[in-house]
């Protein structure tokens, strides 16, 4: 195979949909053999199947990311059908938007388990065979959630900062075993979730917010796991990479009418920087 991740042993957790499975085709079109993880086993299997079919090599694995037994039982399967692990893609997760105050434990600890201790133990379970095997590539999906505050975001932002943190400390103890371990920050992908999620004045919001004045798309969060896995980023480490159309550079932008209010008549457009 050739490519930049050509005999390269990757494995995508939540790689049956989304993000998950543009990394997943990504990785194989660069030559990888993808191992696609996810708690849906159906999934997983025919994410498998269609990179099988467009001529990749793939194998379906289901895990529970919040479930030591689980992850072990993953890890052992890629082992014995590879022999080897070189890339992590830590993107299983699941949403969360409940205002602060009416915020459960039960919400919280399941948010908190499946997108920062599920990400650890996996990543922990994972670098222990990139040790064995002499180094490898990490890359954590993390968000701009993590970064900045926002309506209903209590375990989910909480989650994604801690997992900023825990990428840093990962970088710093593993660049002498050869181990690479980044995140991306997504902003607005257009997902599966975000079609469901995300109503018209939530689109309007983020298409002025955003200075490209778009939802980005699952491949452009793969290419930018490409980059990070490839040899191309050997001396990147501990790094958060937004891909987010350039919403977390923005401040003010005052050259674009702001998304009326709704029932609100539209606001004129101003070109001057100042009010219409």
């Amino acid at each position: 195979m050739t490519g930049r991740l050509a005999d390269k042993v990757a494995l995508v957790t939540g790689g049956a949909r989304g993000i998950g499975l543009a990394v997943a085709r990504a990785f194989a079109r660069e030559g990888a053999a993808l191992v696609i993880a996810d708690v849906n086993r159906a999934g997983a299997e025919a994410a498998s199947a269609g990179l099988a079919e467009a001529g990749g090599r793939a194998m379906a694995v289901a895990v529970d990311v919040a479930d030591p037994a689980s992850i072990a039982a993953m890890v052992e399967a890629i082992l014995a059908r590879h022999g080897r692990l070189d890339i992590l893609v830590n993107n299983a997760g699941v949403g969360g938007n409940t205002p602060f105050l009416e915020t459960r434990l039960e919400d919280w600890n399941r948010i908190i388990g499946i997108n920062l201790t599920g990400a650890f133990l996996v990543a922990q379970a994972c670098a222990r065979e990139m040790v064995r095997g002499g180094g490898g590539k990490i890359v954590n999906i993390a968000s701009l959630s993590g970064q900045r505050g926002g309506d209903g975001r209590a375990a989910y932002g909480a989650a994604k900062a801690g997992l900023e943190l825990l990428t840093k400390v990962m970088a710093v103890e593993l660049s002498e075993h050869g181990i690479n371990v980044n995140n991306i920050a997504p902003g607005a992908i257009e997902t599966e979730m975000a079609r469901f999620a995300h109503d018209a004045a939530t689109r309007a919001a983020y298409g002025y917010l955003i200075p490209m004045t778009r939802y980005g798309t699952p491949e452009e969060i793969a290419d930018a796991a490409v980059f990070l896995c490839s040899d191309e980023a050997r001396y990147v480490q501990g790094h958060t990479l937004n891909v987010d159309g350039g919403f977390r550079a923005a401040g003010l932008m005052f050259k674009r009418a702001a998304p009326p209010a709704a029932g609100a008549a539209p606001t004129p457009t101003t070109t001057n920087g100042g009010t219409p």
